[in-house]
């Protein structure tokens, strides 16, 4: 029971991370009918971004923690959200008109570009950062195996509850969330009653970018390591998590990253590592086989 609930603990901090990068997924789909494929690697550039922050602070002798956290959150967000802009105005509004498969085709090349911008700019190797939060708590313990759960790992799951309470509340409660939802389902004549469309696209993107960046910031942390590529492998999964609770749907996204995060961790710890995907994307497909629409989806209804 003591290596169950730390392979739970685990499988809900990796799933906290999923899941707000499947919400970036989740929103862009929801309000244009189509997948970002550079989400991935908007996601791989919040992290070095983050990277690079901290050691612009370290350089400027800011040696307190907690502010260093939040200053790097802050400008992690802020820089990575003009990525996302940028892939909207570049890769997707002067093609929102053609046929689907033509902005499908600038995602993937975007992706491509930031992978190799910042393979050129960082290098190819491995970036480490040294760890910055230490300490935990002990739950139980079972024999000489003790339970515990750290204070990144507890700062990572109470960062993503109020991350996912404060969008939830934006969505429902102010302008800005009425325009995404009226944009989301007839954008023609959202724009016919005075909604800016453009401009709420453009901040779907960032904010999902935003929320990206909060992720390969919290990744950095916990992990200690990045590269270039990371973005194409976590990019999959988030993608598949938002598919696996049912796209178009900000609690599906949440659901589905838990889900594949708690998959990967029982997975890892009571079979072989190496097949930790296989398992994931075999509980994708089987489910998809019996509820196409996943786990919280709504299938579509065409109005004629």
């Amino acid at each position: 029971m003591a290596y169950f609930l730390q392979q739970l603990i685990n499988g809900v901090t990796l799933g906290a991370t999923y899941g707000l990068i499947a919400i970036g997924y989740t929103m862009v789909y929801g309000i244009i009918g189509m997948i970002n494929f550079a989400h991935g690697d908007i996601y791989m550039v919040g992290a070095f971004i983050s990277l690079v922050g901290f050691l612009l602070l370290a350089l400027f002798g800011v040696t307190n923690v907690p502010l260093a956290c939040f200053l790097v959150l802050i400008f992690a967000m802020a820089f990575t959200a003009v990525y996302g802009w940028t892939v909207e105005r570049v890769a997707y509004r002067p093609l929102r008109g053609s046929q689907r498969l033509a902005p499908l085709i600038s995602a993937i090349g975007v992706s491509i570009v930031l992978q190799n911008f910042v393979q050129l700019s960082q290098g190819a190797r491995v970036k480490p950062l040294p760890p910055m939060i230490g300490g935990s708590f002990t739950l139980s313990s079972e024999g000489a195996f003790a339970v515990t759960i750290s204070y990144l790992q507890i700062g990572i799951i109470l960062v993503t509850v109020a991350l996912m309470a404060g969008f939830t509340f934006m969505l429902r409660y102010t302008s800005l969330g009425r325009a995404q939802r009226a944009a989301e389902q007839d954008k023609t004549m959202a724009a016919l009653l005075g909604v800016d469309v453009d401009r709420t696209i453009s901040m779907t993107f960032i904010i999902g970018a935003a929320l990206a960046a909060v992720a390969g910031l919290m990744v950095t942390l916990y992990y200690g390591v990045i590269d270039f590529y990371i973005g194409f492998i976590v990019g999959i999964k988030a993608f598949t998590a938002a598919v696996l609770g049912g796209i178009g749907s900000l609690p599906g996204a949440m659901l589905g990253g838990m889900l594949i995060g708690l998959i990967e961790a029982f997975w890892s710890g009571y079979f072989s590592i190496e097949y930790k995907d296989v398992a994931a994307f075999s509980i994708l497909v089987l489910v998809l086989i019996f509820r196409p629409t996943g786990l919280l989806g709504r299938p579509e209804i065409e109005k004629v």
